[in-house]
């Protein structure tokens, strides 16, 4: 098994698991650029709560390796090529990007950072559920770790692989639909028994460790639209919320869900089940305003999405009184934690 030591010396480690870039969000939410592919030199900071200096430093020590990862810098008709393209309003003559994959190679070689320190702990564990490796008599005490870890790794199976393909022959299968349906059901519930028995063994061992809350997000990921309504209502109900409705269909005037706090106030929620790498953006937020202020009169309104928002549409978000529940704090309530809004 790899561990952190040689990740952050090895380059040709840290070259194995590039690709794996979902883990950076599964630890704290990317902002990217308006083109959704890259993110500044002052972002890449930001993320990892260092300096500008730090990361600049960083990329004058391992610049060929970075460049192999995606990092460039932009100058002339290229920046502003780019400048137009993205809306970016700004008089420098070069522009430093970094995209994802650069990112998370930044977070293989910053050892002063407790963010990357917690992507390279997520990202090894990911590592160890990929491969294979028998494990002989493990001690007692590995007994729960070791439960958690076989759960996750069947849910990711179940979510991402058994689910989908019983999707595709259910649309394309007449004869056996009701059957094939009835299939689905079964796997789809001992997926949900699985989950929630590793969450409750990652509740255990969370405070122990001080590791991010993962392992849920694999098969929201694998759900369609209206199941993903389902289990954001399913959440509400769970902390308290009353008259629960998922609208559905075309006439839901901008909203999924509307219910009440368990003091009266009326909600609305917005789902989106976007990729990882996507970000909601502040059109996307400003439609639900509308909807959400205008349409729906309401008290709470929180938009839920399973990627990350963008900059501006989380200022929108703190300007106009909307919960913005991005990947990872949709992931904590997903595991228990509750939302400040509605208590």
């Amino acid at each position: 098994m790899i561990n952190e030591t040689a990740l952050l010396e090895s380059q040709t480690l840290r070259g194995s698991v590039l690709d794996r870039t979902d883990v950076l969000d599964r630890v704290k939410a990317l902002s990217l650029l308006p083109d959704g592919m890259h993110v500044t030199t002052a972002m890449v900071a930001s993320y990892f709560s260092v300096t500008v200096e730090v990361i600049r430093a960083l990329v004058h020590d391992h610049r060929a390796e970075l460049e192999a990862s995606g990092y460039r810098v932009l100058t002339g008709t290229e920046l502003s090529d780019f400048k137009q393209l993205s809306g970016i309003q700004s008089r420098t003559r070069s522009l430093a990007l970094f995209p994802r994959r650069a990112v998370l190679n930044i977070a293989m070689l910053l050892r002063d950072s407790e963010v990357a320190r917690q992507v390279r702990v997520y990202l090894l564990d990911m590592e160890y559920l990929a491969r294979t490796q028998p494990v002989e008599n493990p001690a007692p005490a590995d007994t729960a770790s070791l439960d958690a870890r076989i759960d996750q790794r069947i849910t990711h199976i179940l979510g991402r692989t058994v689910v989908p393909l019983f999707n595709t022959l259910i649309e394309t299968s007449g004869e056996h639909r009701r059957e094939l349906t009835s299939l689905r059901a079964g796997v789809q519930r001992i997926e949900k028994r699985l989950q929630q028995h590793h969450t409750r063994l990652q509740r255990l061992e969370a405070p122990r460790e001080g590791r991010p809350l993962a392992g849920v997000m694999a098969a929201m990921d694998a759900m369609n639209g209206r199941e993903f309504e389902e289990h954001v209502a399913g959440l509400l109900r769970r902390d308290g919320c009353t008259d629960v409705v998922v609208q559905g269909g075309g006439r839901d005037r901008g909203i999924d869900i509307t219910a009440l706090t368990a003091d009266g106030r009326r909600i609305v929620v917005q789902c989106k089940r976007f990729a990882p790498h996507l970000s909601i953006t502040s059109p996307e937020l400003q439609k639900f305003l509308g909807a959400a202020k205008v349409l729906h009169d309401s008290d709470v309104a929180l938009f839920v999405a399973t990627c990350p928002f963008t900059r501006d549409a989380l200022n929108i978000a703190a300007e106009s009184g909307i919960t913005a529940v991005h990947r990872g704090l949709l992931e904590e309530w997903s595991a228990g934690a509750g939302l400040t809004i509605l208590e």
